[in-house]
């Protein structure tokens, strides 16, 4: 329970910044071109909002029509409390609040409506690009306050485990990869990932000695699906913790011992060591251990669950991590790099998504909470707050009714022919979006609550 709430407290904190900057871009320039903008709120607010705030009107100022003003005090600000979003409600526009009683009204001056095409696209762009402005400043600022972290491929010297599916191509746990289509990879993450995945060939390093090439068959992103990770770093059995009244405590196993065999069988890695404890959980078995440099045998009996009640040492402890430092200068143009590398990165993968494996894949809020660890950790959380925000950019920027790709689709259209869709048209493509977009909603949960119950 206090891991669910500890995710759900880090979701709902990423996505809360990510939809307030992200309606604040279409406030703002609304605002910038004298765009009335009746509502502010983040999360909906169906039926009653937990805060609300209404300024009151100082003055009433008029346009050289007559008619008045628009001001920040004609917004109501406040708080809904269905955690699925936001919204701000702009005058004169056809959007999710389908306000079919103000379209019916003439057009006034200071309404979305009637402002030039260029104003209304710049309005919708505004939110996408807020968004993706916040992971270019997210990513500046972990460069530049805690730098950037990683374990150098060539210096796991335990190499790395892979998924099911890579194994199936040739990969072998333990490999260290070297390079793909000839480029060197330093680090198991991000865009090094999808370089492997995409490449024709991989170089890996096997047992230490052996160069091997791997061809990549062409579309292999796709058996990666259901599986968590294509590759993870090997980590050796070090103890850094033993739980008292366990069987590792009884047995007398003591921090730092590393464990390299159980029951016989060689364990040189996390993997093969928790496989083997499950084969000879409750069985009287010796444990093959390294302790300051010398190895010996140790007694002992796994639970019938297969546990002896140790923690590992961290892999920061174990692998050498290197880290390289920005100043704050340094680091905008590294923000700037480690955000368009993920955009890339991400519009890359969507493409898969468009396939009937790739469909399978996708998630809802419960695969967004799982990206975030189980303990608050504010480097973790700001490194996915701003992935998220890049993904969330993306997302709205496809050319669907009722996201602002879809408004932008139309008014390019606009600019374009000179001819302005119709309101009827307007309304029956807001409610075709807004249906699609229900479906892929109930899609992606029920795809998270599938993999929870039968996975």
């Amino acid at each position: 329970m206090e891991t669910f709430l500890i995710k759900a407290a880090q979701l709902i904190a990423a996505f809360a910044l990510l939809v307030i900057i992200h309606e604040f871009g279409h406030y703002i320039f609304a605002r910038m071109f004298g765009i009335k903008v009746e509502k502010f709120y983040l999360f909906f607010d169906p039926w009653f909002s937990l805060f609300k705030y209404k300024p009151k009107k100082k003055s009433t100022k008029t346009d050289p029509n007559g008619e008045e003003r628009a001001t920040w005090r004609d917004t109501e600000y406040g708080i809904g409390w269905l955690p699925l979003g936001g919204y701000v409600k702009i005058a004169g526009m056809i959007d999710e609040s389908m306000d079919k009683e103000q379209l019916a009204q003439e057009p006034k001056s200071w309404e979305f409506r009637s402002k030039p095409a260029y104003q209304r696209l710049l309005v919708m762009v505004a939110g996408v690009l807020m968004n993706f402005i916040l992971a270019i400043i997210i990513y500046a600022g972990i460069a530049w306050y805690w730098g950037e972290k990683y374990i150098p491929l060539d210096k796991a010297y335990e190499g790395m485990d892979y998924a099911e599916a890579a194994q199936e191509i040739g990969f072998r746990n333990g490999d260290i990869p070297l390079f793909a289509d000839g480029e060197k990879l330093e680090v198991a993450k991000g865009n090094y990932l999808l370089e492997m995945a995409e490449a024709k060939t991989v170089t890996v390093l096997r047992n230490h000695k052996d160069t091997i090439d791997i061809a990549i068959p062409e579309n292999f992103i796709l058996r990666l699906n259901d599986e968590e990770r294509f590759l993870t770093y090997r980590l050796p059995v070090y103890i850094g913790d033993i739980v008292n009244g366990e069987p590792a405590k009884e047995a007398g196993l003591q921090k730092g011992d590393r464990i390299v065999s159980v029951a016989g069988a060689p364990t040189l890695a996390y993997t093969e060591f928790t496989a083997e404890l499950q084969k000879n959980a409750g069985r009287d078995i010796t444990m093959g251990i390294i302790r300051d440099g010398k190895p010996m045998d140790v007694a002992i009996t796994p639970t019938s669950g297969g546990k002896i009640g140790i923690q590992l040492k961290p892999i920061t402890d174990i692998y050498p991590v290197v880290t390289r430092h920005y100043t704050f200068l340094q680091s905008i143009p590294k923000g700037w790099e480690i955000g368009t590398n993920r955009l890339s990165s991400y519009v890359s993968s969507m493409k898969y998504v468009a396939t009937a494996e790739g469909a399978k894949s996708l998630g809802g809020f419960g695969a967004i909470g799982n990206l975030f660890p189980d303990k608050w950790n504010w480097l973790s959380f700001w490194e996915i707050t701003a992935f998220l925000s890049v993904a969330l950019a993306f997302m709205n920027i496809l050319p669907i009714p009722a996201l602002d790709g879809g408004h932008i689709m139309f008014l390019i259209y606009e600019i374009v022919s000179r001819r302005k869709p119709s309101e009827k048209f307007m309304e029956y493509a807001q409610i075709c979006g807004m249906a699609f977009l229900l479906v892929l909603l109930l899609y992606a949960n029920g795809n998270d609550l599938y993999r929870f119950i039968f996975k």
